[in-house]
């Protein structure tokens, strides 16, 4: 309900500035200011109102040299006095930071916040606190000057005074190692620089050591092995040259072993006539030979010419023989049988022991031939008859 009572005047001097533009009974006092940021801007106010008795309630202001002064009058709202707010609640920002409604909520929270905290730490019981005797350690810590920052600022401040300047290290120097400063680095970031690097030579040196060292064990590993081959290829060589030279010389030996004895057979071996021709040899064919192929060697010569043993054996036989006429068989000491067919005469008789060279009969044509020759078989062990061109051959003759 409005009240008819004149506004309360404000206390002596109070008001503020002509330049403001409000009146002395506002009830500021001239000491009050608004806060940077507190939305009130130089110059702006707020216009009166058009029809005061229209809007009883409103208050006007009026900033500026030329706002009028104005009566007040004591201000209560009810509920038939105040609309409802509809729609969203807008809260003007303030200039600088939270709106106000914000600020007051968040320090009614950290006053309720330290309330509740003091309360707790009242109804804890107290906390005993033990420090160490630090008075030792002073003894051991650098000087002030000589660290990086601080050395710095006692520098600043010694220079006032013109006392000694101490010079203080770069800030970065706080990562530089003795073995850093001793090459000469005096940068935390160019001595990191410079361990990466020297690490990265090792490791790069590290790795060319390992790879020389797999190169020269390749390399003496294939030198070996060559070695090795080419030692095994001589070896090789010298064993084949020692096997072809002793393989020479066992043929030479027994070239002239079985010269000897052909040699000495030959002394003991003789052919059976010493003029004649070899006319027909062992295994030709022809009807003229009951078997189809001829069974000896025929050596063609005179009638007359004297047949010698080949060999000293005995008279198994001598006399007729059908189509080999008349014929004499020698058996040798190693059962081996020498016929000699188609003789004009026979010089032995049977049982008798003749040697090497006597005559046993002459050539003749007696029996199945087209001519006088002398034709020989030999029987092995009196079996089957062989060539008789190689048998004597291995005699030491040659036919």
């Amino acid at each position: 309900m409005a009240s008819d009572r004149p506004a309360p005047e404000g206390p002596s001097g109070t008001g503020f500035p002509s330049a403001t533009g409000f009146a002395p009974a506002t009830g500021f006092t001239q000491a009050t200011d608004f806060a940077p940021g507190s939305g009130f801007a130089p110059g702006s106010g707020f216009a009166p109102a058009a029809d005061p008795a229209a809007a009883p309630h409103r208050v006007d202001f009026a900033v500026g040299p030329d706002a009028p002064e104005a009566s007040w009058g004591e201000w209560n709202p009810t509920e038939d006095s105040i609309r409802p707010v509809r729609g969203k609640h807008r809260v003007a920002k303030q200039r600088g930071g939270l709106a106000r409604s914000s600020t007051v909520l968040g320090v009614g929270v950290m006053a309720a916040v330290g309330a509740g905290g003091i309360a707790t730490a009242q109804e804890k019981p107290p906390v005993r606190i033990s420090l160490p005797d630090l008075s030792g350690v002073t003894d051991s810590l650098p000087q002030a000057k000589s660290l990086p920052v601080v050395g710095a600022l006692v520098a600043d401040m010694t220079e006032d005074d013109g006392d000694t300047v101490v010079n203080a290290a770069p800030l970065t120097g706080a990562g530089v190692t003795v073995a850093d400063t001793e090459q000469g680095a005096t940068d935390a970031g160019e001595a990191l620089r410079a361990r990466i690097m020297q690490q990265a030579e090792h490791q790069q040196d590290a790795a060319d050591t390992t790879v020389r060292e797999a190169a020269e064990k390749a390399a003496a590993e294939k030198a070996a092995d060559e070695a090795a081959a080419k030692q095994q290829k001589a070896e090789d060589k010298e064993k084949a040259e020692a096997a072809a030279e002793k393989k020479k010389k066992e043929a030479a030996a027994k070239a002239k072993a079985e010269a000897e004895r052909l040699a000495k057979l030959a002394k003991s071996y003789k052919l059976p006539v010493s003029s004649y021709t070899l006319t027909s040899h062992f295994g030709d064919g022809g009807s003229m030979w009951s078997s189809g192929h001829h069974t000896g060697l025929d050596f063609a010569a005179p009638t007359g010419t004297p047949i010698k043993a080949i060999h000293s054996a005995t008279v198994k036989e001598a006399g007729w023989s059908g189509s080999y006429g008349y014929r004499t068989v020698l058996t040798l000491d190693d059962g081996t049988e020498l016929w000699y067919c188609h003789q004009s005469s026979i010089s032995v008789t049977a049982g008798q022991k003749v040697s090497t060279g006597d005559v046993v009969g002459r050539v003749g044509a007696t029996g199945n031939v087209t001519g006088p020759h002398l034709h020989l078989e030999v029987h092995p062990g009196a079996g089957a008859a062989v060539d008789p061109q190689p048998w004597l051959q291995s005699k030491g003759l040659t036919p």
